[in-house]
């Protein structure tokens, strides 16, 4: 960043003291909050996290330094909840996001449904992608679709569903203009996000000790399995002998009986039973 475009002392020093007056502002709108979703707590949470946020750019741009403070993401929360607390109905709003990354293999998937439906001969829907993603969204049901997703030469991005909560149920036909328009964030009851930063952030967490197994296995593969599989051999031979010599040895506790039993028939004697 060029000299010209640097901040003046002067605008970080505002910025840090609207940084205390946000902070003074929150702490009086937490003491006087009228219950457990305030709005003005929340408003305050905002203008405090602007406030810090701005504070931190201009800090760093200045003197090359940073604030200790990590600002949540606004999109990473939910407003509080003004919606009914004993909701008559709801509304689930689903987006899931796909990259095409095989057309061939989506055009293909879609020639099948065509082929295979009387109606749609001689139409040739599936020669595009755009025809293609018509006949499979028309033909399987969405989450078959997420769970296939691969099948049909789709990736997985983000998706997140909301569970939203409304006074009473819409009337036939009446939000189908503009289904996502009266997306309210303060009239969701619970939402679930599915995103690959999540596993990212999992992933780094196991680096480490992704590297100490490597390590662990590396030792086992000196001689390890090798070693097991001679040993389960070895003593697979082992007991096979023993059984063999076991089953001879019997043998021979049962013959001298036979044979004495034989003499005695032979003798005359009636043997007993």
């Amino acid at each position: 960043m060029s000299d010209a475009a640097q901040p003046t002392a002067a605008e970080v020093r505002a910025a840090a003291e609207a940084v205390k007056t946000a902070l003074d502002r929150h702490l009086a709108a937490v003491e006087r909050r009228s219950g457990e979703d305030d709005p003005a707590v929340y408003d305050a949470f905002n203008q405090l996290a602007a406030a810090a946020e701005a504070y931190d750019e201009l800090l760093y741009d200045r003197y090359d330094e940073v604030t200790p403070f990590e600002i949540p993401d606004a999109e990473d929360s939910l407003p509080p909840y003004t919606g009914p607390e004993e909701p008559n109905a709801l509304s689930v709003l689903i987006r899931r996001d796909y990259a095409v990354a095989e057309p061939q293999r989506l055009m293909a998937q879609a020639r099948r449904v065509e082929a295979a439906d009387d109606e749609g001969a001689g139409v040739a829907s599936s020669g595009t992608v755009h025809g293609a993603l018509g006949l499979l969204f028309g033909e399987f049901e969405p989450d078959e679709i997420a769970s296939r997703h691969k099948e049909f030469g789709l990736e997985e991005g983000d998706s997140t569903l909301w569970v939203t909560a409304a006074d009473e149920a819409a009337d036939p036909g009446e939000w189908l203009e503009a289904p996502f328009e009266q997306a309210d964030p303060q009239r969701v009851v619970c939402r679930f996000d599915v995103s690959a930063v999540f596993d990212d952030e999992f992933d780094d967490g196991l680096d480490d000790d992704e590297d100490d197994g490597g390590d662990r296995d590396d030792e086992a593969g000196d001689g390890g399995v090798p070693e097991l599989e001679e040993d389960l051999d070895t003593d697979l031979d082992e007991e096979t002998d023993e059984d063999l010599d076991t089953d001879e040895d019997l043998d021979e506790d049962l013959d001298p009986r036979g044979d004495e039993d034989d003499d005695r028939d032979q003798d005359g004697e009636r043997a007993r039973l």
